[in-house]
């Protein structure tokens, strides 16, 4: 799986690319220095290493910063970093560099070297680093070009794995354990792994652009209730009743959207794990893909990764500390327990609590920052899912996306409405505060075709 992208990429650029990389446009350039290709290498290599949603989204956020940097450098339309992640302090690293280089070469190899250095299982991205190497090298791009250009690069990918010890990520091991809570109500390990809480002290990692954790807390939880009279009962009903109706294409929308880094088939005393795209990875490949269909400029692509892996790392942030905050009770422990203990979810239940639903809270996010930069009404068709075994899927707009990517946690039987309903609230209250910080710093909506 790791390899897919990485064989696509070079069988294509074998294929068709020409030997004309010194172009100086910054709105033409190579198909193999496609922004989206470095941040694909990145994610299967997350793929193999089973990185859990919090954590992708962080490798995300800091495996792009660096281009962006080098970009905002080499172009005075971007806006520098610190304008709006406030707690980035400008190392001036570019101004020790007096000799010439390839911004656009240097950009893409940091995002790499970036990975390199923070993913646990980064060196396998030296094979990504070389093969770029040589399709410059086949192109007919100068050798001094080649090494000044990666050392920027690593230059800038030094910095920002400073910038990233200082988030508190490397705390987290040193903090107390979570222990699940028997009382009624809270959240217990599901079946059929029973994995233990992922990420129950996310809280404490410093956020990129908004202010803290809990800026966007939702609206207080109904309370739990065993009472069939209840709003809360409703609640897990309307989740039981909805997994007996459901019909071929909302199971197919609870699949495609299922962005389980690990899942579990068993089959009698044998388990069998599939690894899948993270959440996140799902909306940065959408990124990509959107990037390239709009046929965005060098600069303007980098700029929107970056934003989106920012964005999804707040993002995440602020929906686990709600998450833990609340530890609500997952519908696949309250039907087991109380309804029906045979009842199983369309989806395999993932371990953290229930409320707020990260999809809902994410997806709405990304989306709402993508819309900003990319206009309403964008149409693409997502293939995201093709490589883990799922077709494709047609959307109108960012925000239809979104909306389902929501509603699949519903039809999956791993979310109740309330958790949905609110977290889009809580997503769309995200993205809405980074636009406005973006807004403020001089991002401008991208013009394209």
């Amino acid at each position: 799986m790791k390899s897919y992208f990485r064989y696509l990429l070079i069988l294509f650029c074998s294929l068709v690319i020409k030997p004309c990389l010194a172009q100086t446009s910054k709105d033409v350039y190579p198909d193999y220095l496609q922004p989206d290709h470095a941040v694909n290498a990145i994610t299967m290599v997350m793929v193999h290493d089973v990185v859990s949603p919090p954590v992708a989204a962080r490798y995300y956020a800091y495996c792009t910063l660096g281009a962006y940097i080098i970009v905002s450098a080499n172009n005075k339309k971007v806006p520098p970093l610190q304008s709006f992640v406030k707690s980035y302090k400008a190392a001036g690293f570019l101004d020790t560099v007096h000799y010439s280089y390839d911004y656009r070469i240097a950009a893409y190899y940091s995002m790499l070297e970036t990975a390199k250095l923070m993913l646990p299982s980064g060196f396998m991205l030296k094979d990504d680093e070389d093969a770029f190497v040589q399709l410059l090298q086949k192109t007919r791009v100068p050798q001094k070009t080649i090494d000044n250009s990666i050392k920027v690069g690593v230059l800038a990918a030094n910095d920002i794995v400073g910038f990233s010890k200082t988030d508190h990520y490397n705390k987290l091991s040193a903090l107390k354990r979570y222990t699940p809570l028997k009382e009624e109500g809270k959240w217990y390990p599901t079946p059929p792994g029973y994995f233990e809480a992922v990420e129950p002290n996310w809280k404490t990692i410093r956020t990129m652009v908004i202010d803290s954790s809990n800026q966007f807390k939702p609206k207080p939880l109904i309370p739990f209730s065993k009472d069939t009279a209840s709003k809360f009962y409703k609640g897990v009903k309307e989740v039981y009743d909805a997994s007996k109706h459901l019909t071929p294409e909302q199971i197919n929308i609870a699949l495609f959207w299922d962005c389980n880094p690990f899942a579990i088939t068993t089959s009698g005393h044998m388990a069998i794990g599939y690894k899948k795209i993270s959440p996140g990875g799902h909306w940065m490949h959408i990124t990509g893909l959107v990037t390239q269909q709009a046929h965005l400029s060098f600069d303007n692509s980098v700029v929107a990764i970056a934003l989106v892996g920012t964005t999804l790392m707040d993002a995440f942030i602020s929906c686990w500390e709600e998450k833990y905050d609340s530890n609500r009770i997952r519908p696949e422990t309250y039907i087991d327990r109380y309804m029906d203990v045979k009842w199983q979810p369309v989806l395999q239940t993932p371990p953290f609590p229930e409320y707020t639903s990260g999809h809902a809270v994410i997806s709405n996010a990304a989306a709402d920052v993508l819309t900003y930069l990319l206009g309403d009404n964008f149409a693409y068709n997502d293939n995201t899912e093709i490589p883990f075994g799922s077709g494709q899927r047609a959307f109108k707009s960012f925000k239809e996306a979104a909306a389902e990517a929501s509603m699949s946690r519903f039809y999956g039987g791993i979310h109740y409405m309330e958790s949905i309903t609110n977290g889009n609230n809580q997503g769309i209250a995200v993205g809405n505060n980074i636009i406005s910080k973006i807004k403020k710093a001089g991002i401008l909506p991208i013009e394209h075709n």
